[in-house]
């Protein structure tokens, strides 16, 4: 049976749905799970939860701990599968360092963790830690793969690929959520007739078709795209809005409080929350697979000094990030127990890529992902070094990127104006150059079009010195 190490454990809930997943699958339940973190406290919490779900399972896995840096090379020995879930600095201080020094000096941000000055400074505070994993698995455990589901996910993945020898695949649950979801908020069906295709980078890939029993969808969801951003669709009651979103699926209250509210924003002022991904889609044909919120600091038209109006105009929730982490922070203390003092606890697969690639290299039934990978000429209109998240192929000989050829040529150009605020990054990671800190940033669609570029020199300098010890020394 497998060994299955799951480097950043603290993460709980991530974990749970990770490794709740290998627990409930026949072919790894049997794994060893080595749970790893620098935080005891979170540690523990989590090896409770897992050990909760095992033996309401059948406690056929053996779930191991290890704590701290000094335990990392025996976390990670022996293994056959390594899932990255950290988050270096954590919210406080780094995350909140992120959004508060790029205020001063007037940059507005919603997420901060994939592109923007925000996620440059989180890829520069996670790549090192990522190459220390990277040398410990090249000696204990060369043939691993390594899962990463942290973001960035082009930057990390890319340097992973790009700067060790691990074989790396970046995962995100956008892609097989895309075209489900958009069909669901326009109220259309969504079943196992509809057919569809994904590639571009992580979280501005595009849903190149979609089709149901052959048949083109897009015509009918730009119709009603448009009347929906007009405040005009036709979403029918809330009990049928609520229906069509979860499809009979039963989830906590918050979440069908949330839609209820959501609902109410709709019918009253005609906005919704995914208001920027369908003006894109207006724009330059094709919808994305990330959402509005992320979407809205990856371009430089939705947050803008000179026109404020458009917060309100497209919804876009400024600060979003922290407001998640706070409430996240709170709930747990509410309601962690739930999760971590439950004897009952239990556990439904859910759709997270990670259990069925280890489930596919493990029996040999081949299924099919959604990875981020290096390019290498599988987007042919994309730079060949770049991180790009393209349809693969699982078995037992690994990950097989599939050939996509040109994209569209407007959503290329889109994805190459992210890409260089990647390719930068990784070389500032690199060199330990604090110039191409600068080039990134300044290349970066939403800090270039607000800021000159004495102001992005200063503001990244502040971030460095404020960053302090969780970044390496640039020069």
């Amino acid at each position: 049976m497998p060994k299955i190490t799951f480097m950043g454990a603290g993460s709980t809930v991530f974990a749970k749905n990770v490794l709740g997943d290998c627990i409930m699958t026949p072919s790894l339940s049997q794994s060893t799970i080595a749970l790893y973190d620098i935080d005891a406290v979170r540690l523990e919490e989590s090896a409770a939860m897992l050990e909760s779900i095992n033996r309401n399972n059948g406690s056929n896995a053996r779930i191991e701990k290890y704590l701290g840096v000094e335990n990392r090379k025996a976390a990670l020995s022996g293994a056959n599968y390594v899932v990255n879930a950290i988050q270096v600095g954590g919210y406080d201080p780094c995350t909140i360092t992120d959004f508060e020094i790029p205020k001063k000096y007037g940059l507005k941000q919603t997420i901060a963790d994939t592109l923007g000055v925000g996620g440059v400074f989180r890829a520069l505070r996670t790549i090192p830690v990522m190459l220390d994993f990277a040398r410990d698995m090249e000696e204990v455990c060369p043939d691993a793969w390594f899962l990463n589901y942290t973001n960035p996910m082009a930057m990390l993945t890319g340097a992973m690929l790009r700067l060790t020898g691990v074989k790396t695949v970046g995962l995100c649950h956008s892609v097989q959520v895309c075209a489900s979801t958009l069909l669901r908020e326009l109220g259309m069906a969504y079943d196992d007739s509809v057919q569809w295709k994904i590639a571009g980078i992580n979280h501005q890939a595009w849903l190149l078709e979609i089709t149901r029993n052959g048949v083109d969808l897009y015509p009918e969801i730009k119709r009603r795209a448009l009347l929906y951003n007009q405040g005009k669709l036709d979403i029918g009651t809330i009990e049928e809005r609520i229906a069509s979103l979860t499809q009979g699926e039963e989830l906590p209250g918050k979440w069908i409080e949330r839609l209820r509210e959501e609902y109410e924003l709709y019918e009253s002022k005609g906005i919704h929350g995914d208001m920027v991904r369908l003006e894109l889609m207006r724009r330059f044909g094709y919808y994305i697979t990330e959402s509005s919120e992320h979407n809205a600091e990856y371009t430089p038209w939705f947050i803008k000094e000179r026109y404020p109006e458009l917060i309100d105009r497209f919804n876009v929730p400024l600060d979003e990030y922290p407001r998640r982490c706070i409430h996240q922070i709170e709930e747990w203390k509410e309601r962690g127990h739930e999760l971590t003092k439950n004897p009952l606890l239990s556990h439904k697969r859910s759709q997270e890529y990670g259990s069925y690639i280890m489930e596919t290299m493990e029996t040999g039934v081949p299924t099919r992902i959604g990875g981020n990978v290096l390019n290498n000429g599988l987007i042919t209109n994309l730079p060949s070094n770049a991180c790009v998240e393209v349809p693969c192929l699982v078995d037992r000989n690994g990950i097989q990127p599939t050939y996509v050829g040109d994209l569209p040529e407007q959503c290329a150009a889109l994805n190459r104006t992210n890409i260089n605020v990647q390719l930068l990054t990784i070389e500032a990671a690199r060199t330990l150059k604090k110039d191409y800190i600068y080039q990134a940033v300044m290349l970066d669609p939403h800090a270039g079009a607000e800021l000159s570029i004495d102001d992005i020199v200063a503001m990244c300098d502040e971030l460095i010195e404020a960053h302090g010890d969780w970044l390496p020394r640039y020069h």
